[in-house]
């Protein structure tokens, strides 16, 4: 099973992610590949899979993703080969995306795997209080650019299975973690 977050940046998504892998079995994560350069918080290969725009370039070229694009930026995608790796060992795989990689994932994949989509709501004045606040300190200009994204990911719910408003993180991950279990649970249901 595929449970894809989404939402605006700072709507909690790799937040949330840590704490459903730390409190579910049998729950991993599938960092993207991208180009950018690591944070100070980023674990390579855990965060993110970091490559140069060259190497990007040349997955591309392979057919080696499923789907990516260039969010602020920077290229983001998702590699065939470890999706594929994870959803072979029986896991449930929590991945971090952004709306146009939900939209594509689902198209591609919808009939093979089961796949869950949740999108993260948060107020647009708290995410700019969040954007501000981060640990790994964005530029004005990098805010400008997620908070210039809003209107436009906020669009897109319409095609998310669930919407939550993540104002409170203890109250979010137990929501989600109740929405992973019920819909792994009824995998084995034909209707």
């Amino acid at each position: 099973m595929l449970v894809l977050l989404s939402g605006v940046s700072g709507a909690g998504k790799d937040t949330i992610k840590k704490e459903l892998i730390e409190k579910m079995e049998n729950v991993e994560s599938l960092p993207s590949y991208t180009d950018r350069n690591p944070r100070s918080n980023d674990i390579p290969g855990v965060t993110y899979n970091f490559v140069t725009t060259e190497e990007f370039e040349e997955m591309i070229k392979r057919g080696e993703l499923y789907e990516y694009s260039v969010h602020h930026e920077h290229y983001y995608g998702t590699s065939k080969k470890l999706l594929n790796e994870k959803i072979a060992n029986g896991k449930i795989i929590v991945k971090d995306i952004e709306v146009n990689g939900v939209e594509n994932l689902t198209k591609l994949l919808g009939n093979e795997v089961k796949i869950v989509t949740i999108f993260l709501r948060v107020p647009k004045d708290e995410l700019q209080k969040r954007l501000e606040q981060r640990i790994d300190k964005l530029s004005i200009k990098e805010i400008q650019l997620r908070l210039n994204r809003f209107d436009f990911e906020e669009s897109k719910i319409g095609m998310y299975d669930y919407v939550i408003k993540n104002n409170n993180l203890e109250k979010t991950v137990n929501i989600i973690m109740e929405i992973i279990k019920n819909e792994y649970n009824s995998t084995d249901v034909e209707f």
